[in-house]
């Protein structure tokens, strides 16, 4: 089928972050929509007929590989790098703008190819499209196609790092009284993070599960020195009814105001509620699920936008050595998109 050798063609263009100028020329030749926005890294398509919009939108990159390149078709899979997150999406998406070029559609149709969204945040492209096209604030429903098992999932976490660093006062280890341990005064002053409890929060029925947790702890230049200072990383995911203000009120009541807040990412609502959501789910028989992690979908979200997750490949298998999608989950994403578009 033409999906599944569309899916390993991409697996078999590299694409690391920063290196996807190859998949772009390909995803430019391959959709034969008119283009209404490009920058040479992102680009969008759309068919415009005056109807209600979706827009379909995927990241181009992929992690470093692990030894799993080329791909391969394989016990009724496609395997190799990337196959799951997300040159599975990207196939569909591709496959569905050569069909709706010859067809007539329900609803106008957009597509947004973008790069970079392995490295987080601090490279995200999508702000700077969004100053750049207002096509995008005119959807109706954005359409995230991440891997998710083929289940609708709504809203997502926001995403909050800070660092909080310890004074004490150096000492020879053979005499600690003279000086004051930083790492005792991380312990202490990271117990509140430590012993905080998960927090479970039920939107529309939907339960996210919010945490904080201490990632990162470093102190220490020698094994004979009592530590003069100590710096640790907290990240707290934190669940739709906060908003980014409220996060970081959060995270200084448990470690202090001082706390050091290095990015913090927006969580997204959850769309349940959209008639366009309604409408995917009854047609797709599709699961609907919190997103328990952060995605793209709260750039969208952040404009007012309805958007969710849905994708066919395998959560387990993202970034993994074993990488793959079934070929029976791609065909399941394309014919429930294929035929909401099609109303």
């Amino acid at each position: 089928m033409a999906l599944t050798q569309r899916t390993l063609d991409l697996v078999n263009i590299p694409s690391e972050s920063r290196s996807e100028a190859e998949l772009y020329d390909y995803v430019i030749s391959a959709v034969p929509l008119e283009q209404a926005y490009s920058d040479g890294e992102s680009v969008l398509f759309a068919k415009r007929e005056g109807k209600p919009l979706v827009l379909l939108a995927g990241h181009t990159d992929t992690v470093p590989a692990q030894g799993n390149l080329p791909g391969r078709i394989e016990d009724g899979a496609v395997v190799g790098l990337g196959a799951s997150d997300m040159k599975a999406g990207l196939a569909v998406m591709i496959e569905l703008a050569r069909w709706a070029a010859e067809t007539e559609l329900a609803y106008d149709l957009g597509l947004l190819f973008f790069p970079r969204e392995e490295l987080g945040p601090a490279e995200n492209p999508l702000p700077g499209v969004f100053e750049r096209t207002q096509l995008v604030d005119e959807a109706q429903l954005v359409i995230c196609l991440e891997p998710t098992d083929n289940t609708l999932q709504l809203g997502c976490l926001g995403n909050l790092n800070a660092r909080a660093v310890f004074e004490g006062k150096s000492a020879h280890s053979a005499r600690p009284w003279l000086g004051v341990n930083a790492i005792k005064l991380a312990f202490e002053g990271l117990a509140p993070v430590l012993e905080a409890a998960p927090r479970d929060v039920e939107i529309d029925g939907l339960v996210f599960r919010e945490v904080i947790s201490v990632t990162q702890l470093n102190a220490g230049i020698a094994s004979n020195v009592i530590p003069a200072r100590a710096e640790a990383i907290l990240n707290f995911r934190y669940a739709p009814d906060r908003t980014p203000e409220s996060a970081v009120e959060r995270v200084r009541e448990l470690v202090g105001a001082d706390v050091e807040i290095l990015a913090n990412s927006p969580p997204a609502h959850v769309a349940l509620r959209s008639p366009l959501v309604e409408q995917l789910r009854a047609v797709g028989g599709f699961e609907v699920q919190p997103k328990q992690a952060w995605t793209n979908v709260a750039d969208f979200a952040a404009r007012g936008l309805d958007a969710i997750n849905l994708g066919p490949g395998g959560t387990r298998y993202a970034h993994a050595v074993d990488e793959r999608v079934e070929i029976s989950e791609l065909e399941r994403t394309y014919d429930a998109l294929q035929r909401f578009l099609a109303g």
